[in-house]
C-alpha cells in the first residue's frame, strides 16, 4: 500500500474519532468548563484537550535493540489529544556530542538527526464502559513520518544512505492485569518495508502511595521484560551476516568488523529488553522517571551473529547493550 495512501487513511480515521467524540459532547447538558493539571480542559466532564510537554536524555540511541548512536541524545517532544481520542504530535532526536562521520552523523553536536511528526487514534475502554470487557483495554492506531536531515541522504556520493521513512503502528495493552501486557505492531512503508512485532510484560509496585485511593502513586518501580520478533525485510534491513568475520581498529581505535557481508536473509526473534523504571510523581501533572535497561539478541544464534558486528558504530563485538535514561514529563 501506497506511503500516501496509509497517511490518507490514518488522517480519516482521527477525523471520524474527532467528529464522533466532538458529538458525544455537545449531547452533554449544559454545563461549565474545567482545567486542571494533569486533565487538561473539559466540559461537563467530557475531556476536549490536553497537552504534555516531555524531555529526556538516553545515554545511548538504541533501534531494535542496536546502537544507532553510541553518544548520549536529548529528545525532546510535544502531544496534543484531543477528545481523549485523537493525539498529534512530534518529537525529536538531538545529538549531544561531535559523533564520528564514519556513521554518516557529521559531528552534529546540538544539531537534530531526527524529527518525527505523528498522528494516532486511541482510546481506553473499562468495563464500566462496556460491562462484557472482563478488564480495561487500551489501543492506539497511529502514523508517524521519520525525517533525517539532508546529510543523512545519500547525497554527492555518501554510502551512508539514510533517507526518510514513514511508519503505520497499532499498539494494544490490559493495563489493569497484574502483569501489564502490551503488544506492538509496527510496519515500515517506505524504506525496507519491514515488519517489527513486540510483545512485553510489567508491573507497576507502588512504592510511595498518594495522599487518597484516587490520588496516583508519589513513587512507582515497574520491572518489564520485552521480547521483539523481525520479518525477514525488518532484519535484513538492519543485520547482515558475515561469512569470514574479521576486525581492525580505525583511526580511531575503535574496532570495525571486516569480511564478506550479505543481509541476513530470514525472520527470526530480535531484542530481548530487561527493564527497570521509577517515577516520582512530584505534583498533578509533573513527572520525573529514569530507567536503565539490558538488550540482547538471545534466541537466534544468526540474528545474535548479525548484532555483534552490526556496523553504525563500530565499535563492539558483542550483541548486548545496557542503556540508561531521564525523563521529565508535564502534562496539563
Amino acid at each position: 500500500m501506497k506511503s500516501s495512501t496509509i497517511a490518507f487513511l490514518a488522517g480519516a480515521v482521527a477525523l471520524c474519532g474527532s467528529v464522533y467524540a466532538a458529538e458525544e459532547a455537545e449531547s452533554e447538558p449544559a454545563g461549565e468548563w474545567n482545567w486542571a493539571m494533569g486533565e487538561g480542559i473539559s466540559f461537563n466532564e467530557t475531556p476536549i484537550v490536553s497537552a504534555e510537554l516531555s524531555i529526556s536524555w538516553d545515554s545511548k540511541y538504541l533501534s531494535y535493540g542496536l546502537v544507532d548512536n553510541n553518544d548520549p541524545i536529548v529528545t525532546p517532544g510535544g502531544w496534543l489529544t484531543f477528545f481523549d481520542w485523537v493525539t498529534l504530535g512530534v518529537s525529536a532526536i538531538i545529538d549531544t556530542t561531535h559523533y564520528g562521520t564514519g556513521a554518516g552523523y557529521y559531528n552534529r553536536r546540538w544539531f537534530y538527526q531526527e524529527v518525527d511528526p505523528e498522528i494516532s487514534l486511541g482510546h481506553s475502554f473499562s468495563p464500566d464502559d462496556f460491562s462484557w470487557l472482563p478488564t480495561t483495554v487500551e489501543f492506539s492506531i497511529g502514523y508517524m513520518y521519520e525525517s533525517h536531515p539532508r546529510s543523512f541522504k545519500g547525497e554527492d556520493g555518501d554510502p551512508y544512505d539514510n533517507p526518510d521513512t514513514q511508519f503505520a503502528t497499532f499498539e494494544i495493552s490490559l493495563p489493569d492485569l497484574w502483569f501489564e501486557p502490551a503488544f506492538q505492531y509496527e510496519r515500515d512503508i517506505m524504506r525496507d518495508q519491514g515488519t517489527y512485532l513486540n510483545l512485553s510484560i510489567g508491573h507497576t509496585f507502588a512504592l510511595i502511595d498518594g495522599d487518597t485511593e484516587e490520588d496516583d502513586p508519589v513513587l512507582t518501580f515497574r520491572p518489564s521484560i520485552g521480547q521483539g520478533w523481525g520479518d525477514r525485510r525488518r532484519v535484513s534491513g538492519y543485520l547482515s551476516n558475515v561469512h569470514h568475520p574479521a576486525y581492525e581498529e580505525d583511526e580511531d581505535g575503535n574496532l570495525e568488523a571486516t569480511g564478506d557481508y550479505e543481509p541476513l536473509e530470514r525472520n527470526g526473534l530480535m531484542d530481548t529488553c530487561i527493564k527497570g523504571e521509577m517515577t516520582w510523581n512530584i505534583c498533578s501533572g509533573i513527572a520525573l522517571s529514569g530507567y536503565v535497561a539490558y538488550y540482547d539478541y538471545i534466541f537466534d544464534r544468526h540474528l545474535r551473529e548479525g548484532a555483534r558486528v552490526y556496523e553504525a558504530t563500530g565499535r563492539y563485538k558483542e550483541s548486548y547493550n545496557f542503556v540508561c535514561g531521564l525523563a521529565l514529563t508535564a502534562t496539563f
